[in-house]
């Protein structure tokens, strides 16, 4: 009898140490870098943002205002306390108000829109990605990617490419937009 009760620890520790190896085995399993579109087209999409020393940007998170002198690049005019300039971050989202949103980030400047299908050709649709670069309201300081799918005979949404200068084209009607917005804040 006592053999028998000998054993069953032997076993519960052999069973353990086995649950134990399929976990750490099902840990390597995952994928660890998962990025939302990194391809547009054949093109390889740079990171618009590069690496940032903290969570809330080089500059921090400022609640209470912004100590830096305007030509710092601290505030810029910009009248916000977050690491992008507020007249950008408006006018993308009045930009691209027509599609649906997906995610905005204010704290990391990025927007990220839904598809969006027009109802003239319900077989394409698009997909933004809008990045905000700077404190500063200059034309260097975003970024668009768009991303285009078409259906084929099959009804399944496939990548297409996307015209060469559409993303130029929305970052300049984003610019063009701010700069209204800045003007219409110093005239008031």
């Amino acid at each position: 009898m006592t053999s028998k009760s000998q054993a069953r620890p032997v076993w519960n520790r052999m069973g353990a140490i086995l649950v134990s190896a399929l976990l750490l085995a099902a840990c390597g399993l995952a994928d660890p870098v998962q990025n939302y579109p990194r391809k547009e087209g054949d093109k390889a999409i740079p990171n618009p943002t590069g690496e940032r020393d903290t969570v809330f940007g080089p500059g921090g998170l400022s609640l209470f205002g912004d100590d830096k002198p305007e030509g710092a690049g601290g505030g810029g005019g910009s009248g916000s306390g977050i690491g992008i300039n507020s007249f950008l971050w408006r006018a993308s989202l009045d930009t691209l108000s027509f599609m649906p949103l997906n995610s905005a980030d204010p704290f990391g400047g990025v927007i990220i829109t839904d598809w969006y299908s027009t109802p003239a050709n319900p077989e394409e649709r698009f997909k933004m990605t809008v990045y905000i670069l700077d404190r500063r309201l200059r034309a260097d300081g975003i970024k668009v990617a768009v991303f285009k799918q078409t259906k084929n005979a099959a009804k399944d949404w496939l990548s297409a490419e996307v015209g060469g200068d559409t993303a130029v084209q929305l970052e300049n009607a984003i610019l063009v937009r701010a700069r209204q917005l800045r003007l219409d804040t110093l005239q008031q």
